[in-house]
């Protein structure tokens, strides 16, 4: 167990280490093609086309990298803060309402609940939940995330509207770099680590989460925290 978990710590290691060298040139190239598309407004339409791929798929890399570092720095944050859970949706629900808005998605919540960890992980557990069920639900669908407090636990609800998950993929959701629909991850700017990160941050408030059910109907991700 002890080798398993000096080879988990060094795999992270690696991985943020590798995530903070990247940020740099990352960030170089970013400001460089800003810098190009600013100072050249007249591009022929297909060197406008490439230059938009460009600075797609390397802000694309740029999220990514940012993940994998927050991914492998969990262990040390510390868990100790006093959360409540209704402001922070609403906090979220005011982030996400352009993208809401968007595509026409109505974002409802219900329940309250405390508990303690950290204040900044349980916000990006939240918001990536959400964010999720508003990218991939139908038009005019809703988002809809209910706090429902246990004796020693909150039970949290993350329902769409949106077509479902095959049974299949339910479980696979959570893996690292896993996507259900490969080509609406690309529309939206997925990379696939935004619910492996959502386990990850669950995992380390000693919680649960899962696809609790899902149809064509929707689906229904449900996540048990701790309450300290």
């Amino acid at each position: 167990l002890e080798r398993l978990d000096a080879g988990f710590t060094a795999q992270r290691q690696f991985t943020g280490n590798a995530a903070h060298e990247l940020r740099t040139p990352l960030a170089l190239m970013q400001a460089q093609l800003d810098l190009f598309s600013a100072e050249h407004p007249d591009l022929l339409p297909e060197t406008a086309d490439f230059l938009r791929l460009l600075r797609e798929q390397t802000e694309r890399m740029t999220q990514m990298t940012k993940t994998l570092l927050e991914m492998s720095e969990l262990r040390t944050v510390p868990c100790n803060d006093h959360i409540e859970i209704a402001p922070m949706i609403e906090e979220i629900f005011t982030d996400l309402t352009p993208l809401a808005e968007k595509n026409g998605i109505i974002l409802e919540s219900t329940g309250d609940g405390t508990m303690t960890g950290s204040d900044t992980l349980i916000y990006r557990l939240l918001f990536n939940l959400t964010e999720n069920a508003i990218k991939y639900n139908r038009p005019g669908g809703a988002v809809r995330l209910s706090v429902t407090p246990e004796p020693e636990k909150l039970l949290i609800r993350v329902a769409d509207t949106g077509r479902g998950i095959p049974e299949h993929f339910q479980r696979s959701v959570f893996q690292p770099f896993f996507r259900v629909d490969k080509s609406r991850s690309r529309e939206y700017g997925g990379v696939g680590l935004g619910l492996s990160l959502v386990w990850e941050i669950v995992k380390l408030h000693g919680g649960t989460v899962c696809v609790e059910n899902s149809s064509e109907a929707g689906t229904t991700v449900a996540v048990s925290l701790p309450l300290r």
